[in-house]
């Protein structure tokens, strides 16, 4: 008797290039996830609210007609909290860092390998499923709980993307300490420092702005030239 395997993920896939699309969600299908392809903006963030198909990722292309990849980012981070890897094309690094100021998780460069997009894809997956068992870490008001996957500071709960949430989460495991962006990548992103990659800068830019919204005793997260990021409980100067 055959058994169904079971699904490994939902992934919604927004890239105005069709022929792409279907390329590389054959390639998904095959590896185990349902995928639903869309192509352009608006219907991205209509699928977001079809609930006959929840997605667990969301891959979106930057340059797509009516509404583009990086406004429809902006719209979808004021409602979800959805992991989000965009697809830039080569020789963008500009629309790359501004879709992880608003909020992506990572991005990928086109043209890219349908394996390296399952790499990503899969990244994301377990760093949303947490696997580790559940701790408390602290520094001074800062507070994370792996097992919810929330974060405080004082009594401000802190409205973190996935990646933002590792980020924080791997720099608390080594306060005090500074870590080198190579491990960064590798234990916040799932994937290995790529050249002239700024993922992990613009990502440590937006977790300052929130730690300082958030309160003036909040840590600091310093960068230490030529070696990387530790982050510091106390006050701020």
């Amino acid at each position: 008797m055959n058994s169904i395997a079971p699904v490994l993920g939902h992934i919604l896939l927004a890239d105005d290039d069709r022929a792409l699309a279907a390329l590389l969600a054959e390639y998904l299908v095959q590896e185990g996830f349902a995928v639903r392809a869309v192509h352009d903006g608006d219907a991205a963030l209509a699928a977001l609210n079809d609930t006959s198909f929840k997605p667990d990722v969301l891959v979106l292309d930057v340059m797509m007609p009516t509404r583009d990849g990086l406004d429809t980012l902006q719209k979808l981070r004021a409602m979800h909290a959805l992991p989000v890897l965009m697809l830039s094309a080569r020789g963008e690094p500009l629309d790359r860092v501004i879709g992880l100021e608003l909020g992506a998780d990572d991005y990928l460069a086109k043209p890219c390998l349908p394996r390296e997009l399952l790499a990503r894809i899969k990244a994301l997956l377990r760093r949303g499923a947490s696997p580790m068992a559940h701790q408390i870490l602290e520094a001074g008001v800062l507070r994370l709980s792996t097992g919810e996957r929330r974060a405080w500071c004082g009594n401000v709960l802190l409205e973190l993307t996935g990646a933002e949430f590792a980020l924080l989460q791997v720099l608390l495991q080594h306060q005090g300490a500074v870590v080198d962006k190579a491990t960064l990548t590798q234990q916040a992103l799932g994937r290995a420092l790529e050249r002239y990659d700024r993922a992990i800068d613009v990502h440590v830019s937006r977790l300052r702005q929130k730690l300082g919204a958030a309160s003036s005793q909040a840590p600091q997260i310093e960068a230490v030239r030529g070696a990387g990021y530790q982050l510091l409980a106390g006050d701020r100067a």
